[in-house]
């Protein structure tokens, strides 16, 4: 394991104080903070070697150029992809899935053909859909949850019929936190010979995530939920895949060559690379996945374990606590293999924006409302819920602050 202390110094924001009070920053899942090494890299980019990527023959560029494919070969072997050809940078999760989202329609899919996702999906593995389906006529299955948010395997075979052409589902849900069942999902999907997008968003960041292990056709996650700049992302994409996939955006970068007569493109990831990327961003990125890797995934996963199952064992003595994606039932809160680094919850008749507003006077930092995942709300008939979310610099005291800050909300109730 790394030594908590001294991470935490590579974060200086996490030592400021907010309303007088010591900062208990709880909101990773919506972002995370960004150490130090990220920041000096940008910042040195910035005044050392900025010049527009590719094509440039001079030294700026090709420096800026070298740290931008740089950038991508780092990505390529945190995820393990075959080649750097698998990735695809974007401005994030939800470009990435749009991007998806719509060549994929363009490209396979009819009027009446299918795509399934699931229950507990983020807005933007929703939203993309419904508007090919208004556009296109396509139809959306949904993978029905049971009451602990587990998804319902029986029910998802079911779904699946001749024109179902891709499943897209999240890795980890942005607002329970579990950890969905991914691998039978592909290996149910691929007996029919069904391709599987991953939102990786809430994934990539807490444990190792082996997309030649996995075997999924794609995957989606955002930089600045893994430590490292907003405004950038990645859609890994398996080459054949990628090669097969209209491209989705049009301009520069992303042509071979070009007439009013037609248009050529380059091969991917290129060719879904349209106009100048954020090639400061890119290498912040690479920066913060050298971070994570130099600390180890699974010394991060352990870390982040041992404080969500703490926080769910501290949290269970506050009455009338209901919590989401966790067993109520303290026998059945078996945490460890399906859980991690959220919490959702309920605490009887309050609010949950009045909770967090309230731990907020208390330098307390947690995410309130349906983290877009209204569907989900829907599900358990709620309107929103609290959310705490941990990263590789919180601490066991932090989960105590939160839990004392949270009975000291409650008995103003």
């Amino acid at each position: 394991m790394y030594d908590i202390s001294k991470v935490r110094e590579d974060f200086p924001i996490l030592s400021r104080t907010v309303y007088g009070k010591p900062l208990v920053y709880l909101d990773n899942a919506a972002t995370t903070q960004k150490p130090l090494c990220v920041l000096d890299a940008m910042r040195d980019e910035y005044l050392n070697v900025n010049a527009n990527v590719h094509r440039g023959i001079h030294w700026l560029s090709q420096q800026a150029t070298d740290l931008h494919e740089a950038a991508r070969e780092t990505v390529r072997k945190f995820i393990n992809a075959r080649s750097t050809a698998e990735i695809v940078f974007t401005r994030g999760t939800t470009e990435s899935l749009n991007l998806v989202a719509s060549s994929f329609c363009e490209g396979f899919m009819d009027e009446g053909d299918e795509v399934i996702v699931s229950n507990v999906e983020h807005h933007s593995n929703i939203v993309p859909w419904q508007i090919l389906a208004q556009r296109k006529g396509i139809v959306l299955k949904v993978i029905p949850i049971n009451e602990d948010g587990v998804f319902d395997m029986e029910a998802f075979q079911q779904l699946i019929t001749e024109r179902t052409k891709l499943v897209s589902v999240a890795h980890v849900s942005n607002v329970m936190g579990t950890i969905n069942p991914v691998r039978e999902i592909i290996r149910i999907a691929h007996t029919y010979d069904i391709p599987v997008m991953l939102d990786g968003a809430q994934s990539v960041p807490h444990f190792a995530v082996d997309v030649q292990e996995l075997d999924c056709e794609f995957l989606a996650f955002s930089g600045h939920k893994v430590y490292g700049p907003t405004g950038i992302g990645v859609l890994y994409g398996k080459e054949e895949w990628l090669d097969k996939l209209p491209p989705y955006q049009g301009g520069g970068e992303m042509i071979e060559t070009v007439s009013f007569n037609g248009t050529t493109f380059e091969r991917p990831p290129l060719k879904f690379e349209a106009g100048t990327p954020d090639y400061v961003a890119t290498h912040g990125l690479a920066t913060a996945l050298r971070y994570v890797t130099a600390l180890g995934m699974d010394n991060i996963h352990q870390h982040e374990q041992m404080l969500t199952d703490y926080a769910i064992d501290q949290l269970r003595n506050i009455p009338n606590i209901r919590f989401f994606g966790v067993p109520n039932n303290t026998d059945n809160a078996q945490t460890t293999h399906q859980h991690d680094a959220a919490i959702s919850f309920l605490i009887g008749d309050i609010h949950p924006m009045d909770l967090g507003t309230l731990l907020d006077q208390l330098g307390i930092a947690v995410r309130t409302g349906h983290h877009c995942a209204q569907p989900l709300m829907e599900r358990f008939g709620i309107n929103g819920t609290v959310r705490v979310s941990f990263a590789l610099y919180n601490t066991k005291e932090e989960v105590d602050t939160l839990v004392a800050g949270i009975e000291r909300v409650v008995k103003m109730f």
